[in-house]
Parts: C-alpha cells; structure tokens; sequence
C-alpha cells in the first residue's frame, strides 16, 4: 500500500497547501495549484499518467496522512473540509469507472469533526 504524509505544518494558505501537495505528490509543474487539478492529478493514480509519483497496483490504495490533524481543521477549517470532499469526489469516481476507492485518508493525531 503506498502512503504520503501531508505535513500540515506546511500548510498556512491555499497556495502553501497547493505547494505541498505538489511537492508530497509529485505533481508536474505543469499543476493548476487549484482543487480541479488536484483531483485530475489522483484520478488515474493505476494507470501512471505521470500526474502524480505514484503509479499504484490494481486494488492497491493510497494512504493520504494528514499530520497534526485537530490543528489543521481547526486552523484551517475550509481548506480541511475542501480536502475531504475532494479525496471523496476522486473516489467516486473510480467507483463511477467500476473500480474500487483509490484513495483513503489517516488523521494522525485526534480529530474533531464539526458540522
């Protein structure tokens, strides 16, 4: 199963948020820095597109940690649920292609999920 840590302690702003997952994913430079280009770069994780560094088995996942996990959505509430409902959207579709989910994601450290 491969895995990437999103350092949140990177992460101030949209454009810090952008910059990390570029650097974590191994986006190209060619990476729109907004949500739509995030979940095109993660929506053909087995197929090695060259989107991402990852170029996953069939069935295989990838684990999205996210550090600091309380903090992070506290701090940076929108940009938190923004990346749940994306990796969401990804999955989905997946699923839509007859796949299984390809992305999961591990809070590391509590969190407390508000509304």
């Amino acid at each position: 199963m491969a895995t990437v840590r999103l350092d949140t302690s990177k992460i101030r702003n949209w454009d810090s948020f952008h910059t990390t997952c570029r650097e974590v994913f191994g986006f190209p430079d060619s990476y729109g820095m907004n949500m739509n280009a995030w979940m095109d770069c993660l929506t053909y994780l087995h197929e090695g597109d060259g989107m991402s560094r990852f170029h996953l088995a069939p069935d295989e996942k990838l684990n999205i940690e996210i550090t600091d996990t309380e903090r992070f959505s506290s701090r940076l509430p929108e940009t938190f649920s923004v990346l749940v409902h994306c990796t969401a959207f990804v999955n989905d579709r997946y699923i839509a292609a007859g796949k299984p989910p390809a992305l999961s994601l591990v809070f590391l450290g509590p969190v407390r999920l508000v509304g």
